[in-house]
């Protein structure tokens, strides 16, 4: 397989498991050249493996060469006005279009010039391409800006319809078109609704979306308030591979990085880890200056700092990730409320349990706020019942709220090697039928 869009997990090797991801939607991919597919989102939080997923599917159907042409377009958390995301946004599906038609993997990589594409237009008989951007560029002139939007932002269907062809428009991180866009060049005057622009687009069936973010509340939000939420099927992935992969993933990251490890040992990062990618991929690189990953000892103490250290990859990424969700509400009582759920995410709660149980001093209706606010934040989801809402089942982010949050709530610091010894205790005395798990994969991988 060639790899002409570069992918942000690096090495293609490391991209590991997600095999029943991956199934499903190549049933999906499937139904496209006949019409049948509805677009989606995938909707998980930050460091799902989100991104690779979906830069994987826009490299292998280019591989392929077959009728499905895809069009991959990631929007940033950088300011940017109006007309020139515009005119970016037209260069990449251009380009992105013309390197499919042509084999050429540079056109990817980098964009070609709106006069290169019209040029290309002229040279190929490609009216669209020369009618395109001669608006494009005359409507900036004129000032035209909703103009060279629409123009920007229908491409792709507009295209298809008029080639007869198929394109999946694959939109990445779509929540940042919300806040990050400005309707002046000094960025002073946001343009929030701009995620109407695929109001209706979302309904194409010759232009499909696959669309991904990783603030789930702040996405869902948006669907509800300009997709509205039927037109995009949502599809929720999980942070965590199956045990099996997550041991997989153990193995490979291990061999690229030439770390050593023992198969004792891999089976405790990935206990430890619980299957996490991202989670083995920090411990596996740590910085950890005595790390040593072939005894238990040094599995505890290297895992340890990844939660613990502030330096630490996987501390510095939920830090960002953290502070930017609880930046509406950040006080102690949400604090609590957070930490809380997410140690009993196995039941719902309404704001009078929280209230009862955590002796809060807050009415109900204080409470309750606090908690769609947190749902929002992707913190907490929503229950069975408009006043019920349950933790999150994250056993990852449960372990950084504690290890930030733990002191400060209860004047008791967390003792994270401690549990985590437990539990590897615990995985010894399942040692059998780890190590029938083991030698299956081993096989697999020799």
């Amino acid at each position: 397989m060639q790899y002409p869009l570069t992918e942000q997990i690096g090495n293609p090797d490391l991209l590991v498991g997600r095999e029943k991801e991956f199934k499903n939607f190549d049933n999906w991919l499937n139904n496209i050249p006949k019409r049948l597919s509805k677009s989606r989102v995938i909707l998980a939080r930050r460091k799902s493996g989100k991104t690779a997923f979906v830069q994987r599917i826009f490299n292998k159907l280019w591989s392929e060469n077959g009728v499905i042409i895809p069009f991959y377009f990631a929007f940033t958390e950088d300011k940017v006005w109006y007309p020139d995301l515009a005119i970016e946004y037209y260069k990449a599906f251009a380009s992105q279009y013309i390197s499919f038609l042509e084999r050429d993997q540079r056109l990817v990589k980098e964009s070609l010039s709106l006069d290169e594409i019209k040029q290309y237009g002229i040279t190929k008989s490609i009216k669209p391409f020369i009618s395109n951007v001669d608006s494009l560029i005359q409507d900036r002139t004129s000032g035209s800006h909703d103009l060279m939007w629409r123009n920007a932002v229908s491409a792709p269907d507009r295209f298809a319809a008029y080639f007869n062809k198929r394109i999946l428009v694959i939109l990445d991180e779509f929540q940042y078109v919300s806040q990050y866009v400005y309707l002046d060049q000094s960025h002073q005057i946001q343009e929030k609704t701009l995620p109407g622009s695929w109001h209706n687009l979302v309904e194409s069936k010759i232009a499909p979306m696959l669309v991904t973010g990783s603030y789930v509340g702040w996405l869902v939000q948006l669907m509800h308030q300009y997709l509205k939420a039927g037109r995009l099927k949502q599809i929720y992935m999980s942070p965590y591979l199956t045990e099996e992969e997550g041991l997989q993933a153990v193995y490979k990251y291990a061999e690229v990085y030439q770390v050593p490890i023992t198969h004792e040992s891999a089976g405790q990062i990935n206990k430890l880890c619980m299957s996490d990618p991202f989670f083995i991929s920090c411990v596996i690189q740590s910085e950890y200056e005595e790390r040593d990953l072939t005894t238990q000892e040094g599995v505890v103490a290297a895992v340890n700092y990844e939660i613990s250290n502030r330096e630490s990859e996987m501390s510095m990424t939920w830090g960002e990730y953290i502070e930017f969700t609880l930046q509406r509400i950040n006080d102690i009582h949400a604090k609590n409320i957070v930490l809380f759920m997410s140690k009993n995410a196995d039941r719902d709660w309404t704001p009078k349990e929280l209230k009862d149980a955590l002796h809060l001093e807050l009415d109900t209706k204080e409470i309750h706020n606090r908690l769609r606010i947190l749902v929002q934040s992707d913190l907490i989801m929503e229950g069975v019942s408009d006043i019920r809402y349950k933790g999150i089942q994250d056993g990852t982010l449960y372990l950084i709220l504690r290890n930030r949050f733990e002191e400060e709530i209860s004047s008791f610091t967390p003792d994270l090697k401690k549990d985590f010894n437990e539990e590897l205790e615990k995985l010894k005395k399942d040692k059998k039928s780890l190590q029938g798990k083991l030698n299956n994969l081993l096989d697999k991988v020799a």
